[in-house]
């Protein structure tokens, strides 16, 4: 049995995700339980996701049992999609009955780009910026009055969701999605209108080489539909601006077609002037941190306003965009200390992360928690990390967090520690973290990484809270 096209998906009745609690998977959920589909499936720990699916009415366990597959599922395998997440083990129980029971089974970015295939679609694709960014033209579409869409790689702090749905018709609904490169799940997208933020060296367990990557970029920018518009950061603006039959502009905050000029610091965020050639559009004001941020606004508002916001009105709605969760995300802050949560988990990442950190508190002490994600990445890049890092003052680093990996010799925590020229500097466990970290004298604390460290981040809050009120006490 094949899909061809999205009605298709019309077949099902059921749809059972293995990997549901993903932030991108999540979203997909979402979509099915709007759409009146039955929605259950495995994740391997509950959480704050699945909490939220379990409200919205699906069905969810948590350990890897045939005996958890209800008989209905068993009983009605031509009305069952089964949605996988690549974070699955080849050896999962479930997923084994699935596949030698003949079951549909589908890639989370193939259902994705079956959903787009009858909507107007805007995809952003990018080794950093894509979900910030996705999610500010998703929220300036919206805040507009536009039918949006959209399926974001992390929570709104807008709408507190990652999975915007639009009351228009599919033909006159704008949909927005992140294009991973991961697994070169973007390559299930035709998009009307791309935008690529950075194309950094990432997921070489995937592709191998930066080179092979960089091809795969070029492929999904081949997919732009013809007529369409793609928006390049202006960092990547030589590798892919010569991309025929379509419109190609470029941004950036030096240079570019649009540019952000005269950044200046405005509290926890900034202001800039946006300037087309030698045209302005007067100043802007964005209530986040973050340099890179300025870049992913710069796109977002060429994406809005190429599909129809003024900048006028741009202009009105930005500053009410609050961002993402765990991207530079202020989790807590008293007159001692100032906790910041963060997604970074790419040396890049880091970098411009802790680059503005140091521009926002430039006389305070910084100590960085991070916690590396995947043994390969770790082992491609662990100079990078260290180069990054090092701008902290204090540095805990947690173990790796495997993911879909297995143990490699010789890859640690330490590959990292050991390159790091500071001397406040250690591998600690997380039962060990607080206790560490209230000791210290550091006046900023960044907990960074794509694991499980958020976990961390609320008991790390309840605990500054803590000390807060033995102090006033």
């Amino acid at each position: 049995m094949s899909i061809q096209n999205q009605t298709d998906l019309k077949q099902f009745k059921n749809v059972y995700f293995l990997g549901i609690g993903g932030i991108g998977m999540s979203a997909l959920a979402r979509w099915f339980i709007k759409n009146s589909f039955v929605v259950l499936g495995y994740d391997k720990t509950p959480g704050t996701i699945t909490a939220g699916l379990q409200e919205e009415g699906a069905a969810i366990h948590f350990k890897d049992s045939l005996s958890a597959i209800p008989q209905f599922i068993k009983e009605e395998k031509e009305k069952t999609l089964v949605v996988l997440t690549p974070a699955i083990p080849k050896d999962h129980a479930e997923w084994e009955f699935f596949r030698e029971s003949g079951y549909e089974i589908m890639k989370r970015s193939q259902v994705l780009g079956l959903i787009s295939q009858g909507c107007f679609t805007v995809a952003v694709a990018g080794t950093h910026g894509k979900t910030t960014t996705s999610s500010m033209i998703a929220y300036l579409l919206k805040e507009a009055g536009l039918g949006c869409t959209a399926f974001l790689g992390g929570i709104s702090a807008n709408y507190g969701t990652n999975f915007i749905l639009s009351d228009t018709s599919p033909e006159e609904t704008i949909l927005v999605a992140e294009a991973d490169e991961f697994d070169r799940s973007f390559l299930t997208l035709h998009p009307n209108v791309a935008v690529v933020t950075s194309v950094d060296p990432d997921h070489l367990d995937i592709y191998g080489d930066s080179e092979t990557m960089k091809m795969a970029y070029a492929d999904f920018v081949a997919q732009i539909k013809k007529e369409g518009r793609l928006f390049l950061n202006e960092k990547v603006k030589l590798l892919y601006e010569t991309r025929t039959g379509v419109e190609v502009k470029t941004y950036g905050s030096s240079e570019g077609q649009m540019v952000a000029e005269n950044i200046q610091a405005a509290g926890f965020g900034f202001e800039f002037e946006l300037k087309e050639n030698l045209s302005s559009y007067g100043r802007f004001r964005l209530n986040m941190p973050g340099f890179h941020n300025v870049d992913n606004a710069v796109a977002a508002l060429m994406v809005a306003n190429s599909l129809g916001v003024s900048f006028d009105t741009l202009r009105q709605i930005l500053p009410g965009f609050q961002g993402v969760k765990r991207r530079f995300e202020k989790a807590y802050e008293d007159e001692t200390v100032v906790l910041i949560d963060d997604y970074a988990h790419h040396p890049s990442e880091i970098d411009a992360t802790i680059r503005s950190l140091r521009a926002i508190y430039p006389e305070k002490k910084l100590g960085v928690v991070f916690q590396p994600h995947l043994f390969s990445r770790t082992r491609d890049f662990a100079l990078e990390f260290s180069h990054a890092l090092n701008q902290a003052d204090r540095l805990w680093l947690l173990d790796i967090y495997p993911a879909r990996e297995l143990p490699m010799p010789g890859v640690s925590s330490a590959i990292i520690l050991d390159r790091v020229d500071m001397s406040e500097k250690e591998i600690i466990s997380g039962e060990k973290l607080i206790d560490s970290v209230l000791s210290s004298d550091c006046q900023v604390i960044a907990m960074l990484g794509a694991g499980d460290i958020d976990r961390l981040v609320l008991p790390m809050r309840d605990a500054f809270v803590s000390r807060l009120k033995s102090f006033v006490a």
